[in-house]
């Protein structure tokens, strides 16, 4: 037994060493290469099209690609033939005739309808999405610190920053496009990290009150032995939706299941490994939450 705790310990400070470097390389490709922020945030054009169902999306961005000299995002709107087209808004401000873009591909190509998202209303979305990200991390971090003691909090909070971080890097990486559905899920991966570490430190706050004299090495251990079984029945099914939508869901929950999908991964490894090596850093023990007696007067 003593053994296999040892071992598990030092996976724990293995995993979260691996745990720090991608957070290291996240942010360098933040910093070096930034988000390809989306219409969303930027503004651009969506039209809505009607076309011959024998066509892809591959087809219809191909075409308007060249046509249209920019990067179009082709989505399908649920019914066949049916697309939601985004591009951004021409210099010259005017949008282009996307009918006679796609006309080599079909003759019959009827525009439903046509919107513009003008810069303005996208950087209002940017100030409004981030401050919604700014609120749920101040409530959080309330919360935690009503909670927990600081030294066990401190595990919950590096873990939250962690897997955000993650995410955020690994769309600086790929370049993906950023919009508000991925916003969404980096919101969601706020309140679900939360819920897997809040788990394993309600279970090391209880070991410690109930074996004041263990090291806090074995208490994570234990912790997490407790808890694993939970943790990934949690997680498995979590996954096997946000992977359906991913195959199932088209292009647009593509962003928003890409990024659940390294969120809940993120998520379950770094409460198990980051979440638990900061209050062993702080030397976290049983006198943090012991309770001082009451003085009574006479």
């Amino acid at each position: 037994m003593l053994i296999t705790m040892k071992n598990a310990t030092k996976w724990r400070h293995f995993t979260s060493v691996v745990s720090i470097i991608l957070l290291i390389g996240s942010l360098v490709a933040i910093s070096v290469k930034g988000l390809n922020w989306g219409l969303d945030f930027t503004g651009g054009i969506v039209t809505e099209v009607q076309t011959n169902s024998a066509l892809t999306s591959h087809e219809i961005d191909q075409q308007l690609d060249a046509k249209l000299g920019q990067d179009v995002s082709v989505i399908a709107a649920g019914e066949p033939g049916r697309w939601v087209l985004r591009y951004a808004i021409p210099e010259q401000g005017e949008a282009p005739d996307v009918s006679a873009a796609l006309h080599a591909l079909d003759d019959n190509v009827q525009v439903l309808n046509t919107s513009i998202v003008g810069p303005q209303v996208g950087q209002e979305l940017a100030e409004q999405g981030g401050l919604a990200l700014l609120v749920a991390i101040l409530c959080i971090l309330g919360y935690l610190s009503y909670r927990f003691e600081w030294r066990l909090a401190s595990g919950s909070v590096f873990a939250l920053a962690h897997d955000v971080i993650f995410v955020l890097g690994f769309f600086a990486l790929t370049q993906m496009e950023f919009n508000l559905t991925v916003l969404a899920a980096v919101l969601a991966i706020l309140g679900y990290s939360l819920n897997d570490s809040i788990i394993i430190a309600d279970r090391i706050r209880e070991l410690l009150m109930s074996k004041p004299d263990k090291p806090i090495e074995d208490i994570n251990n234990e912790a997490i032995a407790a808890t694993i079984s939970r943790t990934m029945i949690t997680s498995g099914t979590t996954l096997l939706t946000v992977g359906s939508l991913w195959l199932l869901g088209g292009g647009a929950l593509e962003g928003f299941a890409i990024a659940m999908f390294i969120g809940i991964l993120t998520g379950t490894w770094s409460s198990v490994s980051v979440g638990t090596a900061l209050p062993e850093l702080f030397n976290l023990n049983a006198s943090h939450y012991k309770l001082e007696p009451v003085s009574q007067e006479p």
